[in-house]
């Protein structure tokens, strides 16, 4: 037991003994950081305790990750053993709702045993950074949607004057340019039957066909009636229908010839159209043939030499995949044959196999057959020797009773023994259970060395509120006597100012008075010449406890000291025992 205290690094720190351990105070640092790292800011507090700081964080934590926790720890600190023991276990029971996987018992935490809680806490760290990294978005956009209920910024009040007017002004602007009728198509014309010229009639009498509206009629009616134009004369074309389309464009149309085209039939109006675009083909053909003769010719040569080119390399790619289509179909046939071949030196060799195979079962069936019979024989040989051994086989039949029995006789003999020898085993069982509870409930040194703990701390407890107590009985014993006191001078004082008119009236009564008041102040005199006593006395008690405390505080210095010294001496004894075996074992 002494060599286990020398072991430890003792110190006192408010009157409890607490390990130091290297270990434990790195494990502390990590865990004040990674809690400052993930936003808890009262671990910075120095005034705070260990068990304070951390029980805090993880309770944030907890809070932060959207868990319920009926723990408060903004305002409680220095707790009591009861409510420390409170608040751990309330921690310890929402870990596994929260799926967290590392183990955490309450004394663990309540004894800070640092090492086991910095795995929890980093799990819960991280979990708490997760959660707030996916509530991030949904905090924002709720606190803009509370903010713009009560708040408007000058930039939306701007915008809502701004767009007030606009709006405004948009409608003005729609009603002023709204679209006029001009021309209405007359009642006598028939009915248009084609939406497109139904569409081109409605836009005519609002006067909304464009320039190119018409350039892309023209363009659909040249398509529709005249035949493809070849490759080389694309670019001649759309010249002719951009200058077709300026001309139409430039033109200006009068009432009375909008009248006439909106008049005429749908039949009519395509076949002037057909009309005017073979028309229009047969000069455009004229004049192409006319400005590019010889280089259109030069550019359908260059045409049809480059389709002969790409002709003829179709027709040799194809060849060439023809013969590679060959080749591999050559190879794939030769390997096919080559396995062929093997599979039938296979089945040849399976065939004869199959053969002997039938053979064989032939053999062993004759075989078998032959042996049935003798084996038969035998038996009917057997059947005639059996009549001429029955007495022999009688006796042979009582030995084996006999056998029997006395085998059944050490049977039983053996299974009481068994039965007895089990029962004696369970009473040593029971015996031995007992003995272990014994020795569980012995307590062991680290039990020990807590239990010591929690009753100095309640020692410490009961203790000060005893103090406090006693200090609240001498405050009302001390307030119960100047009270009497009081009461006493008030109504001394009273008497004196009741009597006072009295005692002056008369000579004899003035004297009396007098001397009354005389045995007063001489009584008064006496109670505090005996107070003063008193408060001597209590003052030399004082000294001679606070002398006696001095003392004492020696003597545990010493004492310290003195382990201090044995400990020391014990480390030397150890170093030259080791250094006398070395030398023993050389």
């Amino acid at each position: 037991m002494s060599s286990f205290y020398l072991n430890k690094n003792l110190h006192l720190q408010q009157g409890v003994e607490t390990r130091e351990d290297e270990e434990q105070s790195v494990k502390l640092a990590e865990i004040l950081e990674l809690l400052l790292a993930a936003g808890y800011f009262r671990a910075r507090i120095k005034g705070l305790s260990p068990f304070d700081k951390v029980v805090g964080g993880m309770t944030w934590c907890i809070t932060t990750c959207n868990f319920d926790i009926d723990v408060d720890l903004l305002f409680q600190e220095n707790s009591t053993i009861g409510q420390k023991i409170a608040l751990t276990e309330k921690i310890v029971s929402v870990l596994p709702k929260m799926k967290c996987p590392h183990r955490l018992e309450p004394h663990q935490i309540q004894g800070l045993d640092f090492i086991h809680i910095y795995p929890v806490i980093q799990w819960l760290v991280k979990r708490a950074i997760e959660t707030r990294e996916e509530m991030g978005d949904y905090v924002r956009a709720y606190s803009i949607s509370q903010f713009q209920k009560t708040h408007i910024l000058p930039e939306d009040e701007e915008f809502l004057q701004r767009k007030d007017k606009a709006v405004k002004a948009v409608l003005d602007v729609l009603e002023v340019y709204k679209p006029q009728r001009r021309y209405r198509r007359q009642k006598e014309a028939g009915e248009l039957m084609d939406e497109e010229s139904r569409v081109h009639s409605t836009l005519l009498e609002y006067d909304k066909l464009t320039t190119t509206q018409t350039h892309d009629n023209i363009h659909a009616s040249l398509s529709s009636g005249c035949p493809a134009a070849p490759p080389g004369m694309s670019e001649v074309s759309e010249e002719d229908d951009l200058q077709a389309a300026e001309e139409v464009g430039t033109g200006k149309l009068t009432a009375s010839a909008v009248g006439q085209i909106v008049g005429l039939q749908s039949e009519e109006i395509k076949q002037i159209a057909s009309e005017y675009a073979g028309k229009q083909s047969e000069l455009s053909s004229e004049e192409r043939s006319e400005r590019f003769g010889p280089l259109q010719q030069h550019r359908r040569a260059v045409a049809s030499i480059n389709k002969q080119i790409q002709d003829k390399t179709k027709q040799l790619e194809e060849v060439g995949t023809r013969w590679y289509w060959t080749v591999l179909l050559n190879d794939v046939v030769f390997c096919l044959c080559g396995r062929f071949f093997s599979v039938l030196e296979k089945l040849r060799s399976l065939v004869t196999m199959n053969e002997n195979l039938k053979q064989q079962e032939q053999e062993f069936r004759t075989h078998c057959r032959e042996e049935m019979t003798r084996l038969q024989q035998n038996i009917e040989e057997l059947k005639t020797a059996s009549g001429q051994d029955t007495d022999e086989d009688k006796v042979r039949l009582n030995i084996m009773t006999n056998g029997n029995e006395l085998i059944d006789k050490q049977y039983n003999t053996d299974r009481d023994k068994l039965h007895k020898i089990r029962l004696l085993m369970a009473r040593r069982n029971r015996e031995i259970a007992i003995l272990q509870r014994k020795i569980d409930e012995v307590p062991s040194r680290a039990e020990l060395t807590q239990y010591q703990k929690r009753f100095i701390e309640l020692y410490s407890q009961v203790s000060a509120t005893h103090k406090e107590t006693k200090q609240f009985f001498t405050l009302y014993n001390t307030l119960d006597d100047k009270k009497v006191y009081l009461e006493k001078e008030a109504n001394l004082l009273n008497s004196i100012h009741d009597n006072f008119q009295q005692a002056m009236a008369s000579s004899a009564a003035k004297e009396q008075f007098l001397r009354q008041m005389e045995q007063i102040v001489e009584g008064i005199k006496q109670n505090r010449i005996k107070m003063e006593k008193k408060k001597q006395e209590n003052k030399m008690r004082r000294d001679q406890l606070n002398d006696e405390y001095l003392e004492l505080l020696d003597k545990q210095r010493l004492y310290f000291k003195t382990v201090k010294d044995f400990k020391e001496e014990c480390r030397k004894n150890e170093m030259l025992l080791s250094k006398l075996r070395a030398k023993g074992a050389s």
